[in-house]
């Protein structure tokens, strides 16, 4: 920041020198403590830049991110190895928990703000995130997953995937539905049905991936939302037998899932092969190392085609063996998941919007870099276009088969055009 300061004239020589000495002493002993602590870049000294993020480490449900934290880690350590940004190491304060609380998570936006005085916050991976309101009016860069309409519409919320909130006549994903429909040989002649439960999240969900699968050729044979979204139901019979029969009275053939955890696919998958269903069963969450450790899990989502916003660990591109290298070395063991990821991507957009920043970096320059044609390709994660993607997805995703215990690439990242939303 340029300070601008008024001076009376000054007639005496010994009183101008006097005056020079202090502003030169007061200059020297703030030397490198104003850009931590000043407005004009608060978490940025001559070496460094701090970072910190906020994750859902527990709920009360047992959902967790937090191995965005060590995903992040990973690539800021990498990035650091290699010398930093333009001279300046990555200060990784790690991740606060927010218990899936907006509220809580509010708090802990504050905390890394106001209290440790980071630059900005990096991941950002809870559904119920409630700090975007107070970052957005602190001018705070954050960068995460953008799974709800709090990181729409906003200048300093910067998700991997872009907005996946869309509101009606702004872009629209089509992803999905054409990798599927290049998957199959086409579309023509193919039905879909959605299934979601009655949260809002999966109703608004079930909106945009039903015009994905019909913007791509797809027939519409059913949406239902009627799945209550608190635990999976005691009988599955009556949603199976509206799937089963949605088609002119015979089943799809493909069965969208549009729910989140582990469990309710598994019930619905499980009651679907018991009636007989023979057709293609995909949703967003079943790529998950963890339901090859469980056989009954694992036989239930045999055959599922799981749809994750990024290049499959499976992969043979470069930039997933880099991924394996980093996450190897920073955390020896660790098992890559898709929260993993999520973390590693967001702090790597990070770092590339940093470089393209420049050496001068305060929030202001930063955003601006941001949100002025901002354009970035990277084959793990597609391709991000701000500030487009402030208000609609990134239009980008891949397909993973679990068969026979395994996952496998069934379709490599592909970017796709968004349609306007209905």
């Amino acid at each position: 920041m340029i300070v601008r300061r008024g001076v009376a004239p000054i007639r005496s020589t010994a009183a101008a020198l006097t005056v020079a000495l202090l502003v030169t002493g007061c200059a020297a002993q703030q030397k490198g403590s104003t850009q931590q602590e000043g407005a004009a870049a608060p978490g940025v000294t001559g070496t460094t830049i701090k970072v910190g993020g906020v994750l859902t480490k527990t709920s009360a449900s047992g959902y967790s991110t937090k191995d965005a934290e060590i995903g992040a880690k990973a690539r800021f350590e990498r990035a650091n190895a290699e010398g930093g940004v333009h001279g300046r190491k990555i200060e990784f304060v790690g991740a606060e928990d927010d218990g899936q609380d907006a509220a809580k998570g509010d708090a802990a936006a504050k905390k890394l703000v106001q209290k440790d005085q980071v630059f900005a916050l990096v991941p950002v991976h809870a559904p119920n995130f409630g700090g975007a309101a107070f970052l957005e009016q602190q001018g705070v860069p954050w960068f995460g997953w953008a799974t709800g309409p709090q990181w729409c519409g906003t200048k300093t919320g910067f998700g991997y995937n872009g907005c996946l909130a869309p509101k009606p006549g702004a872009g629209s994903q089509t992803w999905w539905g054409r990798q599927m429909a290049d998957l199959l040989g086409g579309a023509d002649g193919k039905s879909v049905y959605v299934q979601t439960s009655d949260s809002s999240g999966s109703k608004y969900g079930g909106t945009t991936i039903s015009q994905s699968f019909t913007a791509a050729g797809f027939k519409l044979a059913g949406l239902n939302s009627g799945l209550p979204a608190a635990a999976p139901p005691p009988d599955w019979l009556p949603y199976v037998n509206k799937i089963m029969t949605s088609d002119g009275g015979q089943p799809p053939d493909i069965v969208v899932s549009v729910i989140a955890g582990t469990k309710f696919n598994v019930g619905l998958y499980s009651a679907l092969k018991r009636a007989g269903y023979k057709g293609v069963l995909t949703d967003a969450t079943s790529y998950d190392a963890a339901i090859l450790k469980d056989p009954a899990s694992a036989q239930a989502l045999d055959g599922v085609i799981a749809a994750p916003m990024f290049e499959p660990f499976e992969s043979t591109a470069p930039e997933i063996a880099q991924l394996k290298q980093d996450v190897e070395k920073a955390a020896p063991g660790t098992v890559l998941t898709q929260h993993l990821a999520i973390g590693y991507w967001a702090a790597d957009i990070f770092l590339d919007m940093l470089n393209k920043t420049g050496k001068d970096l305060t929030r202001e320059k930063f955003l601006a870099t941001g949100n002025g044609s901002y354009t970035y390709e990277n084959a793990g994660f597609g391709r991000i276009q701000y500030p487009k993607d402030h208000s609609e997805p990134n239009g980008c995703g891949a397909l993973v088969k679990l068969e026979n215990g395994a996952f496998q690439v069934a379709k490599s990242m592909k970017c796709f055009d968004n349609v306007p939303l209905k």
